[in-house]
């Protein structure tokens, strides 16, 4: 079962901690924002947690802001963007193990506080990352340089503080895994049932990862669930259709794949529905109707305060879904200048409050990508361009990362 942010009781969802309005989503140090808990919450859960191991260098009080102490250095750090935790990381060592425990992360997702980062690859082995908070790029390195790896279909899932690319090397399946908090690429953690195209979803520490096809081409209707604190795989139990293609999202402490197709040729209408607690699948009958294109992309889907979003690329309308009748509406236009060929090389995400479009324009001079945004209300769309910069205007894969 998913424990602590993903199915607490009584807490508010974790991409609550964005404001509704967009002059006070654009605050610097959005941390600070009044629904964060004030220090002696935050003193609170540091003492309470496991953090005092005697063989961690950073315990020695001495080394810490003076004459405040660890805990109340602790509970100051949490209350800071995380944009700055790499400068507090030069500090000392003490400061450097500190930050690369994640100690800091586990603790912020306890008191629910959280910044999204928006990383995408529009180049092979190049990431992008974007910073909402502070209007600012951040430098991702690249990925090691693997021939294989660069010509295979990829999938990307951010979760906890790990941005996971799955892709293929020779006959076999594999996983790399940027961490935030060394700033460097490794080997991940293969699937117990290797696979790609799959649909995935991401919450806090755990992930689902389900359907996709396996090294044979087999479609593949069993799931899986990774623990990034642990960094395992937990198999479990199988959806009622095998399906590639197809997406995922977490709505209502519960996890749900959408579309998709079980052969080459046939779309799948029905989406899924886990339910954590009974462990069990739930068919629901023309959920993503509409929603695909001619060349079975996946669908393009977000949940904002769980409340399930689409982008309709041919008709670049973005629609919500109805949960009473199993229906989608209309609300209005994706941005002018988003272009996808069929539905791929466009990322439409969840990002805290807002919805992103991540694409641009096919020029050519070279591509541009723009990053607009918008906050659902209850009105159509209007769109706002967080962030624009010459790239490869065509989107290959697209996480956001929210601790």
């Amino acid at each position: 079962m998913l424990e602590g942010n993903s199915l607490g009781n009584n807490k508010r969802p974790l991409d609550e901690e964005l404001e509704e309005q967009e002059d006070q989503i654009k605050r610097k140090n959005s941390p600070q924002h009044h629904d964060t808990p004030d220090l002696e919450d935050v003193q609170r859960t540091t003492d309470n947690s496991d953090h005092h191991e005697n063989d961690m260098d950073y315990n020695d009080c001495s080394t810490f802001i003076n004459p405040l102490g660890r805990d109340l250095t602790v509970s100051c750090l949490l209350l800071l963007s995380r944009s700055y935790y790499g400068t507090v990381a030069s500090v000392n060592s003490s400061f450097r193990s500190l930050v690369r425990s994640g100690e800091l992360y586990r603790l912020r997702r306890q008191m629910e506080i959280s910044e999204h980062w928006v990383y995408f690859s529009c180049n092979v082995l190049e990431w992008e990352a974007y910073d909402p908070y502070r209007e600012c790029w951040i430098a991702v390195p690249k990925m090691p340089p693997t021939e294989s790896f660069m010509c295979s279909d990829k999938e990307s899932l951010a979760v906890g503080t790990d941005l996971l690319v799955f892709g293929k090397e020779l006959n076999s399946y594999m996983v790399l895994r940027y961490s935030i908090l060394t700033n460097s690429w490794s080997p991940g953690v293969v699937m117990n049932s290797p696979r790609c195209l799959f649909g995935s979803a991401s919450l806090g520490e755990k992930a689902v990862v389900a359907g996709g096809t396996n090294a044979e081409g087999d479609v593949l209707s069993s799931a899986e669930l990774y623990n990034s604190e642990t960094q395992t795989w937990e198999t479990l139990p199988s959806m009622n259709r095998a399906r590639k293609m197809c997406s995922g999202v977490f709505m209502d402490r519960k996890f749900y794949v959408i579309g998709g197709m079980d052969s080459d040729r046939n779309v799948l209408t029905c989406g899924e529905e886990y339910d954590f607690e009974r462990r069990s699948w739930r068919v629901i009958p023309d959920m993503s109707a509409g929603l695909h294109g001619a060349s079975g992309a996946p669908p393009l889907v977000a949940v904002v305060k769980n409340e399930l979003y689409a982008a309709h690329y041919a008709d670049k309308e973005v629609r919500k879904y109805i949960k009473e009748n199993n229906t989608w509406v209309t609300l209005g236009q994706l941005p002018e200048r988003s272009v996808s060929m069929n539905g791929w090389g466009l990322a439409f995400r969840a990002c805290g409050a807002r919805l992103i479009v991540i694409g641009g324009p096919r020029e050519s001079h070279g591509g541009v990508i723009e990053l607009n945004s918008w906050i659902p209300n209850g009105r159509p769309p209007i769109w706002n361009m967080m962030a624009s910069k010459h790239s490869g205007s065509f989107v290959y894969n697209c996480a956001v990362m929210g601790c």
